[in-house]
């Protein structure tokens, strides 16, 4: 009897070292790759963090936590520093409020500030209660503006590009009009969807004789743009952490929500333009 107790005993012992053993490589797999994971993200975001241990320490919040606010900042630094021959710009509504134009220079302290997209008009019969002020500030402060209008898939294309043609009107060296789809519609087809933006941008096109832009975020476009719209400019929000560098194929990419401009109050959207300053004025209207 003692014999077959001492021997369970032993048996058991080693039953436990081996199970603990399993544990600690385990423990120590994750760990190491925590470590490998972690290394790798602040080699990858390496200058934006040291731009904001050097200069952003001291600065003000708004809207977002003061956590949210630093990868916000280091994200935004990253990517414009690999972008330098690009063109910047932001875009407004009336969800900004009363814009202070005379204070919008640059973002981060190093990038400037070339053009602002001001939302005009949405669905059939909404127009923007800021748009009239920030379009004529815009051009008073010599940004490169354009004007979107947001698309409510339930509601009739043609008076919503009537409502978007009555309120602006273009000049020489602005932005074609973009048409801003996000919304599934709830009450038709995806096809009559469709439909119904050909119509928005067929009509649009004949007034300005210029071919709009389509704005959307890029899973949308994936989705239910791409097949039939490929002839068309696109606009694409994409926030993704990862991804640092736009489509080839897209003319302006939308990579943050999350902005500070000195003069907005709130997080601001900004936007890279697909190329340099001379390729962006050849897509300007008239």
């Amino acid at each position: 009897m003692a014999t077959k107790k001492s021997y369970t005993r032993r048996a058991n012992s080693k039953g436990k070292t081996k199970k603990s053993w399993t544990t600690r490589i385990l423990l120590f797999s994750i760990s190491f790759l925590a470590l490998v994971i972690a290394t790798f993200t602040v080699y990858q975001f390496r200058d934006g963090i040291l731009y904001y241990l050097g200069f952003k320490t001291n600065k003000n919040v708004n809207a977002l936590s003061k956590e949210e606010r630093k990868i916000a900042d280091i994200r935004i630094y990253e990517v414009l520093s690999k972008h330098p021959d690009k063109v910047v710009g932001f875009d407004v509504s009336q969800y900004q409020g009363n814009i202070q134009w005379d204070e919008i220079r640059k973002i981060e302290d190093t990038f400037q500030l070339q053009f602002v997209f001001v939302r005009a008009t949405a669905g059939k019969n909404k127009v923007d209660s800021q748009f009239k002020e920030n379009w004529k500030q815009a051009k008073k402060h010599q940004f490169i503006r354009g004007a979107y209008h947001y698309y409510r898939p339930n509601e009739n294309s043609i008076q919503q590009a009537e409502n978007f043609i009555q309120t602006v009107q273009l000049e020489p060296g602005d932005f074609p009009p973009v048409l801003d789809i996000e919304q599934l519609p709830k009450k038709q087809s995806l096809d009559s969807l469709k439909v119904g933006l050909k119509r928005w941008l067929t009509k649009v096109e004949k007034h300005y004789k210029v071919k709009p832009i389509i704005y959307s975020g890029e899973s949308y476009y994936n989705d239910f743009l791409k097949k039939e719209f490929s002839d068309y400019p696109f606009w694409i929000a994409n926030y993704n952490f990862w991804r640092n560098q736009p489509e080839s194929h897209w003319l302006l990419w939308q990579f943050t929500e999350k902005a500070q401009v000195s003069g907005i109050k709130g997080p601001v959207d900004v936007n890279i333009f697909n190329g340099n300053i001379i390729y962006l004025r050849s897509k300007l209207v008239y």
